[in-house]
């Protein structure tokens, strides 16, 4: 456990981002959902408009550090070659 009044302070703040990550995590995760099962439906128009609506949300998750960038825009490079191929 923590002793000193910074440690206890930082001890606090990690609480507190975690919760934060977490529900970020989960939004991305959500969304991700969304595509994934607009494509597995077949139907093209859908998986776009998930897909338009999931990239930014990867972005900011990766933007505030949930997701590392090149993670982030690998998803999103995959799943719109697979949103693409859907359509073709």
């Amino acid at each position: 456990m923590a002793n000193t009044p910074s440690a206890k302070k930082a001890a606090r703040k990690i609480l507190r981002r975690t919760t934060v990550n977490g529900a970020r995590r989960s939004r991305v995760r959500t969304f991700l959902r969304k595509v994934e099962e607009a494509i597995a439906s077949g139907k093209a128009e859908d998986a776009k408009t998930a897909l338009r609506a999931a990239e930014p949300e990867i972005m900011r998750a990766a933007q505030k550090g949930v997701l590392h960038k090149n993670t982030a825009s690998r998803k999103v490079s995959r799943l719109a070659a697979r949103v693409k191929a859907l359509s073709a």
